[in-house]
């Protein structure tokens, strides 16, 4: 069974992320840090381009797509950290972890803390359903897509509901972005290391 690698906060907490090789560990395996920034790149794409050039639009939502089937499968059978039962928890312990990181004695967590893991699922979770709404979107109203046979049948006016439901995702998966990169500033600050860099590389330090 895994568990959850959790550091408490101690005397190493206030060390800054220069840590030597010896003494760091890899996270991230290289997997997770693709599908990461692919996702990123994909889905703005699509959300710049919108449908000023369709062809892109769709297409980068065609990989978005592609990429949450992948990490859904490598969550259950993927590297320690990259499986959903390393970092999924309950909502009264992310409530708890976030009332401990606002009063920045949250622990330090190797792999996603509480609240992060509930971010990915909450992302995971918005992002496809904006893609599968675009989907059908795009075969209500182009005829195109694996989608087009089952939308064919539909009335007009279910085109303008797919195409508001889109939008409203869309926006909704940018405010989780947004709130994303909030938090992992606020827990880069906090626990004084760059997880961003840690998502490029794959290593994060071994200490608290």
């Amino acid at each position: 069974m895994t568990t959850q690698t959790a550091v408490q906060p101690g005397a190493d907490s206030l060390k800054t992320d220069t840590a030597t090789p010896s003494t760091r560990v890899r996270v991230w395996d290289p997997l997770v840090r693709i599908f990461h920034w692919s996702l990123a790149a994909g889905f703005a794409t699509a959300f710049i381009v919108e449908d000023d050039l369709l062809g892109v639009h769709v297409w980068a939502g065609y990989l978005v797509l592609i990429l949450i089937a992948i990490r859904l499968v490598w969550g259950v059978i993927g590297t320690e950290h990259a499986r959903f039962g390393d970092f999924v928890r309950g909502p009264g312990q992310v409530l708890a972890y976030i009332k401990d990181a606002l009063r920045f004695r949250a622990p330090r967590y190797l792999g996603h803390n509480p609240a992060g893991g509930a971010m990915v699922i909450a992302l995971l979770l918005s992002v496809a359903a904006t893609g599968l709404t675009g989907m059908a979107l795009y075969g209500a109203e182009e005829f195109s897509g694996p989608l087009a046979g089952l939308m064919s049948g539909l009335p007009a006016a279910s085109g303008e509901v797919l195409e508001e439901a889109h939008e409203l995702l869309a926006n909704f998966t940018l405010a989780l972005i947004v709130l994303h990169i909030l938090g992992v500033v606020f827990s880069s600050l906090s626990h004084r290391e760059n997880l961003i860099g840690s998502m490029i590389s794959g290593f994060k330090r071994r200490g608290g």
